[in-house]
């Protein structure tokens, strides 16, 4: 049986090389397999006999402790990806995870911008400033598009296909997909193009697309950043984010009739399940619409 250290080792590989995570995603993975060991230790227990009632007494250590159920919820995630890959490397025959069940959670709906809402904000963009066509371009880019902030920081100019009004992504694990871009963002795109010809750009940057005035990549914090001032000076109370527009772009699309596996594969989401959490939203609005709408509702 393998010891500790190379479990670990070649669990961060597996992570890294074949489930093609994140840095950040291996990091919180390692993390939730670091509190498990801890727990043996301290009950002089090993990984490999490790039973249900043990892990449900590790799950009450959490909740006791105070860590909030949905990090529970993620912790028993972690947990669960670690024996299954136990399994995958024949280390284990029977995956004492299979029971274990999450701490029930709500469905944190995200908050959603109205298409008014978003106009005003694109509005309060002054285009007299040096960066302002530069953020208008970023803001419609990301709710045109339904773009993480990771995935518009790093996209390069080659990247947008004007003719054919697409754009090409590259998004979690370095998976690659088309995405549709509208008329309107090509547009700003190209009004853009005209601010950036005159920046100087530091090497290294060349076909990046959006830059800071010094020439390099924008950083996620910018992006938050004219996010939260345009925002305020809509005079919107909602707590809004570069998310809320990838929000707002996929729930747009479902009340308007689109597919589900459409916008799942414009979000690059991995999972059916992810891209799901948007029919609650539907269901809301269309609860909404029949409440205002229906002559049974009408007093």
């Amino acid at each position: 049986m393998l010891q500790r250290k190379e479990i670990i080792r070649k669990y961060h590989i597996y992570l890294r090389l074949e489930k093609s995570l994140s840095p950040h995603s291996v990091e919180a993975y390692m993390a939730d397999v670091d509190k498990l060991f801890r727990f043996l230790e301290s009950e002089k227990l090993h990984y490999s006999s490790i039973t249900y009632e043990d892990l449900q007494q590790f799950v009450a250590q959490l909740h006791d402790i105070g860590i909030h159920p949905r990090s529970q919820a993620r912790i028993i995630s972690g947990i669960k990806s670690f024996y299954r890959f136990l399994l995958l490397e024949n280390l284990l025959t029977t995956d004492p995870t299979e029971l274990l069940e999450s701490p029930k959670i709500g469905v944190k709906l995200p908050e959603v911008l109205g298409v008014n809402e978003i106009n005003t904000i694109l509005d309060t963009i002054d285009l007299s400033l040096p960066e302002g066509q530069r953020n208008r371009a970023i803001l419609e880019t990301l709710y045109s598009c339904g773009l993480r902030v990771s995935e518009v920081i790093t996209l390069r100019y080659f990247d947008v296909y004007f003719e054919e009004g697409f754009i090409k992504v590259e998004g979690k694990g370095g998976k690659q997909r088309l995405v549709p871009i509208s008329e309107t963002a090509l547009r700003e795109i190209r009004n853009y193009l005209y601010d950036r010809n005159l920046i100087k750009v530091k090497k290294g940057f060349e076909d990046i697309l959006f830059l800071s005035r010094r020439g390099t990549a924008l950083s996620r914090i910018m992006i938050f950043h004219i996010v939260k001032i345009q925002t305020a000076m809509a005079g919107i109370t909602k707590n809004v984010s570069p998310h809320t527009f990838r929000h707002s772009f996929a729930t747009h699309l479902l009340e308007g009739g689109a597919n589900l596996r459409a916008i799942q594969e414009m979000l690059g989401h991995e999972k059916i399940t992810t891209t799901e959490i948007y029919t609650h939203l539907d269901r809301e609005f269309l609860r909404r619409e029949i409440l205002t709408h229906h002559p049974r509702n009408k007093q």
